[in-house]
């Protein structure tokens, strides 16, 4: 991953009317790196998706793609830049092959180059032995995967994917966040807007928080579990004994819960696994696992909001 920004925006500002659904927006996101976004309904994450790709008009403002003005070039932009959306569009009656040969004259790519780039994104997309095959009678989880074969059929410089795990099994999620880390793999920029948080921890490197316009948050997960959650360390014990519980319990400046039979959560203010296997050993105890517990993007996002509740 680069530290050279390939999106950029500086107070970006979009209102319809009276109402701003982005407020003066500053934002970088490096060459080569997954960047989520995450947000509410409304927060505005699609209208931003929507400048970047020079799809909607900037109130105020400046955004820069890949070096380009999407207000001011526009086809160069979506030449260089792949989008997926949340529900991709494909002529059913149409084979998965003939979607992509017309995809490809739209996006200007050269013809003795067509099939040579179809091919290869159908074979690693795991469609090659369906490529043929009219896409109304695809799965939704197939169409995803062309949706996909689509972005890397035109090798562009940033792929934006608004939920491309919407709706799927957990098996073609699982497949379909692989394919995307492959993305970056082959140096591909990638915006993720999701609202499947656990799918935004496995896979982006950074993310920002989007609320009533706003980005609110923004870094590395550890950065934002610092920002929202402090720096607790939280451990999770597993034991056997009649005089565990008490003995966990006399720990000093700990919090303790209990998860379920023989099996506690206990939140202190730095790393105390040695003092807990201590503890556990003077009771006569047998310590079954013990490791500490990272917090998730989902707590994150919960705490964040229930915060913006209160306060409101």
């Amino acid at each position: 991953m680069s530290d050279t920004a390939v999106i950029e925006a500086e107070a970006l500002t979009k209102r319809y009317g009276r109402f701003t659904a982005v407020d003066r927006l500053d934002l970088a996101i490096r060459q080569g790196e997954v960047f989520g976004l995450l947000g509410p309904n409304g927060s505005g994450k699609t209208t931003t998706i929507l400048m970047l790709l020079g799809l909607t008009e900037v109130t105020e403002g400046k955004v820069r793609v890949v070096g380009l003005d999407p207000t001011h070039d526009p086809l160069e932009v979506k030449r260089r830049v792949a989008y997926m959306p949340d529900t991709v569009g494909f002529y059913d009656g149409l084979s998965g092959r003939e979607n992509l040969r017309y995809t490809a004259r739209l996006a200007g790519i050269e013809r003795d180059q067509v099939e040579a780039r179809i091919t290869e994104a159908l074979t690693r997309l795991n469609l090659a032995d369906v490529g043929d095959k009219r896409v109304g009678a695809y799965s939704r989880g197939m169409r995803q995967r062309l949706g996909l074969a689509e972005v890397l059929m035109k090798r562009p410089d940033v792929a934006i994917l608004d939920e491309p795990t919407a709706g799927l099994d957990p098996q073609s999620t699982h497949a379909l966040l692989d394919i995307i880390l492959g993305l970056k793999h082959d140096g591909i920029t990638v915006v993720l807007s999701s609202h499947l948080l656990n799918q935004v921890q496995r896979i982006c490197d950074r993310v920002g928080l989007f609320n009533k316009g706003r980005l609110a948050l923004e870094g590395t997960i550890p950065e934002l579990v610092q920002r929202v959650l402090g720096s607790s360390v939280r451990l999770v014990v597993e034991a056997h004994g009649g005089q565990v519980a008490e003995a966990l319990t006399r720990l000093p400046n700990t919090r303790i819960e209990m998860l379920a039979p023989n099996r506690w959560r206990l939140t202190a203010d730095r790393d105390y696994r040695e003092q807990v296997s201590t503890a556990i050993q003077r009771v006569g105890g047998q310590i079954l696992a013990l490791g500490i517990e990272e917090p998730s993007l989902d707590e994150v996002y919960t705490r964040y909001f229930e915060g913006e509740r209160r306060a409101a």
